[in-house]
């Protein structure tokens, strides 16, 4: 039987990541994913500065494109365009970006396994066991990355609770669309689906286009999709490698962590339910999920991942229900300077969490904040955890 400190099942941001950074503490691990690397995921592909800023190691390499610019648009009535002297978003493909990670894992020591199966999970007083492509593995701790459809959570008894979200995207080559019309720019369409929006976002030959929103928009995204395309002069038929997925959004209650085992990045539901981007959260949940290792207290890493992601992710949700309820009234305060410049500050990581803004910048989320109260207020049960 192979014995190490760590093993992480699941190679996408938050395994890769959390693999890296537990070697470079001073630990064994033991990497597995089921697929063979490089493989594709189905993601917008854009890395937040505030997602740049929690790598261990510059993303260089695989980006694709920089976007200054943000043009925004409500259900197709108008559109405003802000941009900004550094980039906010670094544009890549998650083929590119999960086996650069998983490849900056492995050089730096942990042992990579792609194509591997993990069966027979077991969690112990101790650790964990299990078998990996057939051979027996013992481990003191387990990280479960293994995405919304991985499996080792359940088979431990730790699925973190959560409902969905769901999207459609393909890529559309430059030549179709024109390049110098996407080229450093993300487009944002917003409320044309409910509970979500719809995107342009420029690749290194292409555009990713697509829609995304609630779970129960599912039987309409081809439809919303369609829309989406006739609206922006993009030829349906140019679609290429169209698919769907589901985004896991988390419960304010689910556990995330139990004895030696600990759920990160979409394994634990961590995508942002208003954006529906889940880089930045899993990569922090690699990061603290690694200082609780080396703490010897996973249960650390529960406590510290909802004080950190508590205002974002009520912001989010009460954000997300205002559009919904009120999206004229919403995005005439999205339009206003002062929301985007807190909008800025926070995808590019210059504050932490809503709750961390001064000035007009908070005033004007606070405004959101009144209208969301008016839709509901889903984000209350989050902001409990920041205390």
């Amino acid at each position: 039987m192979q014995r190490f400190d760590v093993l992480v099942v699941g190679a996408g941001p938050a395994g890769s990541t959390a693999a890296y950074r537990l070697v470079e503490a001073g630990a064994s691990v033991l990497l597995a994913d089921k697929a063979r690397f490089p493989r594709d995921k189905p993601c917008g592909g854009g890395l937040t500065m505030r997602a740049v800023r929690q790598l261990p190691f510059s993303a260089e390499p695989v980006v694709e494109d920089r976007t200054k610019s943000v043009r925004l648009g409500l259900d197709f009535r108008g559109r405003f365009e802000r941009t900004t002297e550094q980039p906010l978003v670094l544009m890549t493909q998650r083929s590119r970006l999960d086996a650069f990670l998983a490849e900056k894992a492995a050089q730096a020591g942990a042992a990579f396994q792609d194509g591997a199966r993990v069966t027979d999970l077991e969690l112990l007083d101790d650790g964990v066991r299990a078998t990996v492509n057939g051979h027996n593995i013992a481990a003191n701790w387990l990280f479960c990355a293994d995405g919304v459809n991985g499996t080792s959570s359940r088979a431990i008894g730790l699925d973190g609770g959560r409902t969905y979200g769901v999207a459609l995207e393909g890529n559309v080559p430059y030549g179709v669309v024109p390049e110098d019309e996407y080229r450093g720019r993300l487009f944002l369409e917003l409320a044309n689906v409910p509970g979500g929006y719809g995107w342009v976002f420029p690749k290194g030959d292409h555009v990713n286009v697509g829609v995304g929103g609630w779970e129960r928009e599912g039987p309409r995204l081809r439809q919303h999709l369609a829309r989406f395309c006739r609206e922006y002069g993009i030829p349906e038929s140019s679609l290429e490698n169209v698919r769907g997925y589901r985004l896991p959004l988390l419960h304010a209650r689910a556990r995330l962590a139990k004895g030696r085992a600990a759920l990160l990045g979409d394994a634990a539901g961590l995508v942002d339910p208003l954006s529906g981007d889940g880089i930045y959260e899993a990569l922090l949940s690699a990061k603290l999920a690694t200082e609780a290792v080396v703490a010897g207290d996973l249960e650390a890493y529960d406590r510290e991942l909802r004080r950190s992601l508590s205002s974002q992710l009520a912001a989010a949700w009460g954000a997300k229900v205002a559009l919904d309820r009120f999206p004229r009234l919403t995005y005439a305060v999205v339009r206003t300077p002062y929301l985007w410049k807190a909008v800025e500050s926070l995808i590019g990581g210059e504050v932490p969490s809503p709750s961390a803004m001064r000035g007009l910048r908070r005033a004007s989320m606070r405004v959101v904040e009144a209208i969301a109260r008016a839709a509901g207020n889903p984000g209350k049960p989050y902001k409990a955890a920041e205390t």
